[in-house]
């Protein structure tokens, strides 16, 4: 399994993004065709477009995020979605006893797939490449 971390599904979403064509193109010559994204990535999406809805007061103008946001839940139905279970909450512990600097978003995204031993695509291989036992590629480069 290939797990998508939030900027990769990002592109998928964003069809008009540069980078699509080129990670859907990796993405159908993958030997392993099984991918997935995270419940901690479903959930940095959507705390974006309920605080997009928020920070507008006036009704007309949270149309927009509202439309984003139902299109959000859409988007994410065609997904599996790995949770945050008991197996990825003790690798999140450990991960935090050896001090690991990462955000705590970054460390349950890293902690559901280590826990699965699956490979997560990101760009963010800056903060992801310290976290030990986690397999990180980068397919839009």
């Amino acid at each position: 399994m290939i797990i998508l971390d939030t900027d990769h599904l990002t592109v998928l979403k964003y069809s008009r993004d540069g980078r699509f064509l080129k990670l859907a193109q990796r993405m159908a010559d993958s030997v392993d065709q099984d991918f997935a994204t995270t419940a901690i990535t479903l959930e940095e999406q959507l705390r974006g477009w309920l605080a997009e809805i928020n920070r507008a007061s006036d009704p007309e103008k949270q149309i927009p995020a509202y439309s984003e946001l139902t299109g959000l839940i859409e988007f994410f139905s065609f997904w599996t979605i790995l949770p945050f279970d008991h197996a990825a909450a003790s690798v999140f512990r450990q991960f935090r006893a050896q001090k690991i600097r990462a955000g705590s978003m970054d460390l349950k995204i890293a902690s559901i797939a280590v826990s699965l031993d699956c490979v997560l695509l990101t760009a963010n291989t800056r903060d992801f490449s310290s976290i030990p036992g986690l397999r990180i590629a980068n397919w839009l480069d």
